[in-house]
């Protein structure tokens, strides 16, 4: 079973809008306080990534039960120019728009699962997963 919900990222007020969704979603599957900023962190560099890098794109974000087990999914989907070098961009520190360069690596350590799909010319689908304790 699943509930999803989603925003469009076309501007930097879709980040917050974003955001809040998630933070709503979080805490609506029974999240805490702090897993609730973690999720909202996550969201916020990825939808950040989308309208930096792409333009514009989507978070998804979609309330799962998996037997006993709830969590949330987020996924940032864009056609933007993908990305040629996955491997620098999970390097902690590296930047290509002079922020601290934790995007990535920091969505990564944020979450339970991680997974980046990306093809130049095509866009970029990262899913990230959270579960509950």
């Amino acid at each position: 079973m699943s509930i999803e919900s989603s925003v469009d990222i076309i501007t930097e007020w879709d980040i917050v809008a974003a955001r809040q969704l998630g933070r709503n979603e979080a805490k609506e599957v029974g999240f805490g306080t702090v897993d609730q900023a973690r999720i909202t962190t996550a969201i916020s560099e990825l939808a950040r990534n989308i309208y930096l890098y792409a333009g514009k794109g989507k978070i998804t974000i979609e309330r799962v039960t998996d037997g006993a087990m709830k969590g949330i999914i987020i996924i940032s989907a864009d056609q933007g120019p993908g990305i040629a070098d996955l491997r620098k961009v999970m390097e902690d520190g590296y930047t290509t728009s002079g922020g601290l360069g934790a995007g990535m690596p920091g969505v990564k350590r944020l979450m339970d699962d991680f997974k980046v799909e990306t093809e130049v010319g095509v866009g970029t689908t990262i899913t990230a997963t959270k579960w509950l304790r």
